[in-house]
């Protein structure tokens, strides 16, 4: 329910000026009851008696109710509406007046995000110019995209978006969730939105682009999706936008649905990771050869004659009686190749050069 806003009436003020009408407008409201479940807990009085007389002292009386088949639509308390079920006791007395009681329940309507519906992916696209009056600057392009429609509390959404910015201003992208509640009464309809989580990308300067590759947004606890009620809606929605100093924002808006049951399989966060990983490390496949070639072997640039200078002589065999009586130690053996010598710019084993000759060397 709701109050319309105070109307104009047209000619009432002076020289026909249309004035406000004093007072609010009209009353908007309407209810829809699903559950009337009623039971007697008492048993019937006596034969010859009108009413039941129960003595002194606390009486329990158990009871149950079975809910109906069909689906009840979720609980929810909005702006201008809300959607309870109450269970409600009341005790009748003659001649005094009734009694009640009544708690609340929390009903939810279960909502599978692995519908085939709610695992398609979304993708939007836009483009504006940006300027005043007859001075264009240049366009920004936007697209953006989300892996799946349907999402639970507590999941991070990886955003893939593409920016680009050819006009001469600075520009900031954000994304954010939104919460449109739609309420219909006596044919007509009142709207609340809230944003109920926001994330802030970077600055872009003029001619530069900007790239999200799974940026995440988490999903704080919010009530499930409502579709299914004819009075009462709330659906959700994820926007990307760029805010545009001195101009309107550009907007691109990707419905959602807050489901109850998790996706089965992956989480969004397995899948955020692994779509980011294989787009960042899509380029190893252009640089990096099918097989590597193994590093040369040190044998190979070193000759035989420099070789011989630096490898010492073999160890003599150890005798393995000897050894016994020993201490046990961890015996290394040496590398075959030792490291090469330390860099130097003079050779210490100079060839047949002669001893006046000039050596040039580049750095």
């Amino acid at each position: 329910a709701w109050s319309e806003s105070p109307g104009s009436v047209p000619g009432a003020g002076t020289w026909g000026v249309a004035v406000r009408s004093p007072g609010p407008g009209p009353r908007r409201e309407a209810e829809v009851r699903y559950l009337d479940i009623r039971q007697s807990l008492l048993r019937e009085p006596p034969e010859g008696e009108e009413n039941l007389v129960l003595l002194d002292g606390r009486h329990e009386f158990p009871f149950s109710f079975q809910l109906p088949q069909e689906p009840l639509v979720t609980s929810f308390t909005g702006k201008y509406g809300s959607i309870q079920y109450f269970v409600k006791a009341v005790l009748e007395r003659p001649a005094v007046p009734d009694q009640s009681v009544q708690t609340e329940l929390q009903v939810i309507s279960h909502i599978d995000v692995s519908s085939p519906a709610l695992l398609t992916p979304v993708l939007r696209s836009q483009e504006k110019m940006v300027g005043c009056w007859f001075f264009t600057s240049g366009p920004v392009s936007l697209s953006a995209k989300i892996e799946r429609k349907g999402y639970c509390n507590g999941e991070a959404i990886p955003i893939y978006a593409e920016i680009e910015n050819c006009s001469s201003r600075l520009i900031v992208p954000k994304a954010a969730i939104f919460q449109t509640q739609t309420y219909l009464a006596s044919g007509k309809t009142k709207t609340f939105r809230q944003m109920v989580a926001n994330v802030r990308g970077n600055h872009i300067a003029s001619g530069s682009t900007d790239t999200w590759n799974g940026k995440t947004l988490k999903i704080p606890p919010v009530s499930p999706s409502i579709l299914d009620c004819c009075i009462i809606r709330v659906e959700y929605s994820l926007a990307v936008y760029i805010h545009i100093p001195g101009a309107k924002k550009l907007m691109i808006e990707m419905p959602l649905v807050i489901g109850t049951i998790p996706c089965i399989g992956f989480s969004s966060r397995n899948s955020s990771i692994t779509s980011q990983f294989s787009m960042d490390m899509s380029w190893l496949a252009l640089t990096m050869p099918e097989h590597p070639e193994a590093p040369p072997n040190y044998a190979d640039v070193v000759s035989e004659e420099e070789f011989s200078r630096h490898v010492p002589a073999y160890p003599p065999p150890i005798d393995c009686e000897e050894q016994l009586c020993c201490p046990v130690f961890a015996y290394i053996q040496e590398f075959r190749f030792q490291p090469p010598p330390l860099y130097s710019e003079i050779d210490p084993h100079p060839t047949d050069v002669e001893e006046m000759q000039p050596v040039s060397f580049m750095l």
